[in-house]
């Protein structure tokens, strides 16, 4: 019998996705100039106010309220009626040494004994039901998320009354051997300005202005967002596009009141936003503000990095990895392998995981090296996800009052994506 799954997104302009990537800015920066800095940095943010918390050991010294402005303002939050405004808001900053207990686990005279920054347990998930190997339902609702701020920002004439903040959710029907066989459902929930005044002062003409704004945006979503998110995709998901589905658009009605003033922010509330949409499975850790020692972030990367590579080498259809950790002990307790019975290989899920543990240093800091993780390269996943990305090599420059000269750097971004161990996997397991 067939099924529906649930999948949902949030934009950069999400209040949570402001603080992650405040908190992901301020880690670039430090690495910018210190690779070995030390960061766990928190963000909340409300109506007007931007409050930074956590613990950094580094040789650099970063101007907080310039990197959190910038943010701000790169995301959109450019207006002073939104209640939150790049130059107008406070920023706040509690930021504090790291603890001298937790540094004398981490760090080691020989760096591959370096010890894991916190216990835990991490999850890497892949499906070959999508060319990026992530599942379609989560897929989407990035895709449309992304689509949405590109209008925003780049094409402001076809839906000019856009404001940051917006979510999106995509239900999909599968058949029992879990292939995507309709769309069922799409909810988008944007911002947006009020854009048809009520003709006098009664709730009822106030009413009627709402309908009108509600029913404007719910065309443009149709007409305008849907057929560019489904020119992205292969025929295969295209044809999934039916007349049949169900649209809310703003279902509550109305959504001016938004962003940070609407509701307040935090780092790392959205990790199953950040990671597989429900799919597999979390082991609770955030990402954002982390640096890689914390394997909360970097043995999940490490754990994504294999499920794809095994999943594209046709071990799997689909694959579910975790692996363990206990602070300060750089090998990890374990790692155990779900293949949910979709394994084309003849061996079982633990014969596989032994596989892994042979093919893959897990140490944290053979996974900083083999992913490159100790470069600033955190902000551009501070929103629409830090799995199922383009993994590619760009330019960055930072600038800093404190320092006379930009630093420039030429960095890899999304590492973990990277399919280089397929080759490696085929012949390990005689594919």
């Amino acid at each position: 019998m067939s099924y529906l799954f649930t999948s949902e997104s949030v934009s950069e302009g999400h209040p949570d996705k402001v603080a992650d990537q405040i908190s992901d800015a301020l880690l670039d920066e430090f690495l910018a100039y210190d690779r070995n800095s030390k960061v766990a940095c928190e963000t909340l943010v409300t109506t007007g106010q931007v409050v930074l918390a956590g613990e950094v050991k580094s040789s650099a010294y970063v101007d907080v309220q310039e990197v959190a402005r910038s943010v701000v303002e790169k995301i959109g939050y450019t207006k002073s009626e939104y209640q939150f405004e790049a130059k107008s808001c406070g920023v706040f900053s509690s930021i504090h040494e790291q603890s001298g207990d937790i540094n004398r686990g981490v760090e080691r005279e020989d760096p591959y004994n370096q010890g894991a920054g916190d216990q835990g347990m991490m999850f890497g998930y892949a499906t070959n039901e999508t060319e990026n190997y992530m599942p379609l339902a989560l897929d989407l609702s990035h895709s449309l998320l992304l689509e949405l701020a590109a209008i925003r920002k780049n094409e402001i004439e076809l839906m000019p009354y856009l404001r940051p903040d917006a979510k999106s959710q995509v239900t999909i029907e599968y058949n029992d051997n879990g292939t995507p066989l309709r769309i069922d459902t799409i909810v988008i929930s944007t911002q947006h300005d009020e854009f048809i005044q009520p003709l006098n002062s009664t709730p009822e003409a106030q009413a009627i202005a709402d309908k009108a704004m509600q029913d404007a945006i719910t065309e443009d979503v149709k007409n305008i967002l849907i057929p560019r998110v489904k020119a992205q995709y292969p025929e295969r998901v295209q044809k999934l596009f039916t007349d049949e589905i169900i649209y809310h658009v703003n279902p509550t009605g109305k959504f001016v009141i938004g962003g940070p003033h609407g509701d307040t922010g935090l780092t790392g509330r959205k990790i199953i936003v950040d990671t597989y949409g429900g799919k597999g499975a979390h082991g609770g850790g955030a990402f954002s503000g982390k640096d890689p020692s914390k394997v909360d972030r970097s043995a999940a990367y490490a754990a994504r990095h294999i499920a794809k590579n095994m999943v594209a080498a046709g071990v799997a259809d689909e694959m579910l990895v975790q692996v363990s950790y206990a602070i300060g002990v750089a090998k990890p307790m374990n790692i155990f392998v779900n293949t949910y019975g979709r394994s084309k290989v003849n061996m079982s899920d633990g014969e596989i995981a032994k596989k892994i543990w042979d093919l893959f240093d897990m140490r944290p800091k053979a996974i900083e090296d083999r992913l490159k993780l100790r470069n600033p390269i955190y902000a551009e996943t501070a929103a629409y996800g830090h799995m199922g990305r383009k993994s590619e090599t760009v330019t960055k420059v930072f600038h800093s009052r404190y320092n006379p000269e930009p630093i420039q750097c030429e960095v890899e971004l999304f590492t973990w994506e990277k399919l280089d161990y397929v080759p490696i996997i085929k012949k390990a397991f005689g594919l």
